[in-house]
């Protein structure tokens, strides 16, 4: 149950004005355009980091909005190779046109997914709510039939279905598979998802070993420490670790850009101290970098669908010195 302070501090954030809502949300989003994000990669990449980006903005009303999203990642594929920085993209399928239109938003999508594959560039397909998950899932199916392996989705920990789809996708794309597993700030209905935080967590970390077992590539994005100290040992009983190649029979080749067969990611400016002791002891970790103009919109529909951020949000104004990005 999500507590009462919590819940408090996202009712007062979301009333108050929208320059309180901007200094709240500099510690998590970049800022409102491209340069500013290069300009906080460029930073923390002193730290040993690297980097997935998203161009803030979900749902749209209109398949003709896409073509924001088309233009801006487009000049996103162009500034990491011009800066030389080590990182990925992070896709939202319904800021494509899932959801208004399935073929036109799938060719979007590939016309996203095959520029950055010339560039050896990996595409992370984010998971949206319930609506949408079969078919995210069937996009990076598709893809991988036309030969476009460098993309992968996102799984969600708390939904009861997601180790089904572990199994059904190892199925499909073998040791190509590729995933991010985390928790899930979508708040889903307890018909079709687990809704108290240590069910959620020994969900997500069954998620973790079903993965690894299926010799994909892990992702783990987790700020929780029972997540985190769980994916250690799971990784260390494997075999697996810094500065080791993937011991796995059943893994697939190394990848570009990729760890050792997994990575820890983690949000800008959540869980800094524990990142840099990640990646001090030789892990791979990767910061997910959200940057744009809708940056109010995420910020409050963030808070709107998950209040346990409320917690996040006033140890960040009370302690800010702790949760530095």
């Amino acid at each position: 149950m999500v507590g009462l302070f919590s819940r408090m501090v996202v009712a007062t954030t979301i009333r108050m004005p929208k320059w309180f809502v901007g200094w709240v949300s500099r510690r998590y989003v970049a800022g409102p355009d491209l340069e500013s994000a290069v300009k906080i990669m460029n930073r923390l990449k002193l730290e040993g980091a690297c980097f997935t980006i998203d161009v803030l903005g979900e749902e749209i009303s209109s398949i003709q909005e896409a073509n924001y999203f088309l233009i801006e990642y487009v000049e996103v594929i162009k500034a990491i190779s011009e800066n030389n920085i080590d990182a990925n993209l992070s896709i939202k399928p319904t800021a494509f046109g899932l959801l208004i239109d399935k073929q036109k938003g799938m060719q979007n999508i590939e016309e996203i997914v095959g520029m950055a594959n010339q560039h050896n560039m990996f595409v992370r397909l984010d998971m949206e709510d319930h609506r949408v998950t079969d078919d995210t899932i069937q996009v990076v199916i598709d893809l991988h039939e036309k030969g476009l392996t460098n993309v992968g989705t996102v799984l969600q920990g708390r939904l009861f279905r997601t180790l089904d789809d572990i199994k059904q996708l190892e199925k499909s794309l073998g040791s190509s598979a590729d995933y991010r597993i985390c928790k899930g700030i979508y708040l889903e209905s307890e018909s079709i998802s687990h809704t108290g935080y240590s069910q959620i967590v020994e969900a997500t970390n069954a998620c973790i070993d079903g993965m690894l077992d299926a010799g994909a590539y892990t992702a783990i994005a987790s700020h929780d420490i029972p997540v985190v100290e769980h994916a250690l040992q799971s990784l260390k009983s494997r075999g697996m670790g810094p500065n080791i190649a993937d011991p796995r029979k059943n893994a697939g080749p190394e990848r570009i850009h990729k760890g050792p067969g997994y990575e820890f990611q983690m949000l800008l400016g959540v869980r800094g101290p524990m990142r840099r002791k990640l990646a001090k002891q030789g892990h791979r970790t990767r910061v997910y970098i959200p940057y744009g103009e809708k940056w109010y919109e995420y910020s409050i529909r963030r808070l709107q669908e998950n209040p346990t951020i409320g917690t996040q949000v006033a140890k960040a104004f009370i302690m800010p010195w702790t949760n530095r990005p």
